[in-house]
């Protein structure tokens, strides 16, 4: 008990005399030691490093999860999931989850009317939609999230606490300093004896060798920063791919939907009873991509009915606002009626009365076909 007592003196003693060294350096009327150069720029990158990892790890989740009452509650399911040692489980999308409402509604509508066959067709590609956004979510978080969260709550920790112990070793240093300059000067008028000289000196050098040996173990740390921004690098890069990815399935799909509805669109125009209904769902899961790389995915049997190119080119339309387009993506043809492009290209476009404002007629040299104005940048 008493060892204990001593030594909770002993402790309080150091602070306070660390403290009437940190506030009178603060003063000026105390030297501080300064460190090496090399070691103080290390202690900057470091900084600047753990500043901006930290921004750019909460905005990164702002940009996932956008809701910030959701996002706190995914933070805290994390977190408990993670001390039980258990896989946390998929969460359901927004997209996902109106798909599932546009499903159920149309059950209640009727499957077999307008409308409910084009809820059934919606939410389909609504929730194939919130599939690749979960995707996102998941990659994001295993290659972006994880890593950044990991070197502040890990690598920083270790690298603070190393400064933190440094910075005493500094203050202990410049303390025996104090003292040694204070003996001399009292030796100088015979007050003291050489034996407090001697101690003094001695008490210097040791804490001289302590803050030396701990300011190379803070600054191996801190040159480890370097590696920390490659393993980021890595890290960033794996990010903006799986972004790529997910834009790429999404504009993909809309592409897909979009052509479904003016499917819709069309057969209600026309006098038939039975074109009112959309195509069947059941069909259309054949037609959504399995990743961006796949290629547009194929209509539905009743583009059949589209007369063929070469009808097209038989055909002599009044040509409207011919002009140069690019462009912008590959588009594959679905049927002998479209033109199959190439990113990059340029063509002539033109429209003819009639026509699906979606659509325009696009010219390559002798060959002629339907594209979609969507994968065209139009020039003047």
């Amino acid at each position: 008990m008493d060892f204990n007592v001593k030594k909770l003196a002993s402790g309080a003693g150091v602070f306070f005399t660390r403290a009437v060294q940190f506030t009178e350096e603060k003063l000026g009327q105390a030297e501080k030691t300064e460190l090496d150069p090399h070691l103080e720029n290390l202690i900057t990158r470091a900084d600047c490093t753990k500043n901006w990892t930290e921004k750019i790890l909460r905005q990164t989740e702002v940009l996932l999860q956008p809701n910030p009452i959701d996002h706190t509650g995914a933070r805290i399911e994390e977190f408990i999931y993670d001390k039980l040692d258990k896989k946390l489980p998929s969460r359901t999308t927004n997209p996902e989850l109106l798909g599932q409402y546009m499903l159920e509604a149309a059950n209640e509508f009727g499957p077999g009317t307008p409308y409910g066959s084009t809820l059934i067709t919606v939410g389909e590609y609504q929730k194939r939609l919130g599939g690749a956004e979960r995707e996102l979510l998941q990659t994001s978080a295993a290659t972006f999230l994880t890593p950044l969260r990991n070197f502040l709550e890990g690598d920083w920790r270790t690298i603070s606490k190393e400064r933190r112990l440094l910075e005493n070793r500094r203050l202990d240093l410049d303390i025996c300093k104090a003292r040694l300059k204070k003996a001399k000067q009292a030796e100088a008028k015979a007050a003291l004896l050489s034996e407090e000289v001697d101690k003094a000196e001695h008490e210097l050098r040791v804490a001289q060798t302590e803050f030396d040996r701990q300011a190379e173990v803070t600054r191996l740390l801190l040159e480890g920063i370097g590696s920390t921004h490659l393993n980021h690098l890595r890290c960033l890069q794996d990010f903006a791919e799986a972004q790529a990815t997910y834009y790429a399935q999404c504009h993909h799909y809309m592409q897909d939907l979009q052509r479904e509805l003016n499917k819709c669109a069309n057969s209600v125009s026309t006098p038939h009873p039975t074109a009112a209904v959309c195509p069947d769902p059941d069909h259309l899961s054949s037609a959504f991509l399995s990743g961006p790389s796949s290629p547009v995915a194929t209509v539905s049997s009743s583009s059949s009915q589209k007369p063929s190119k070469l009808d097209m080119e038989q055909t002599h339309f009044p040509v409207t606002g011919s002009r140069k387009a690019k462009v912008l993506y590959d588009y594959d043809a679905h049927d002998a009626s479209e033109l199959s492009l190439l990113a990059d290209e340029l063509i002539t476009v033109y429209t003819v009365p009639g026509m699906d404002p979606d659509w325009l007629i696009g010219e390559r040299g002798n060959q002629k076909g339907k594209v979609p104005v969507t994968y065209l940048e139009l020039l003047s």
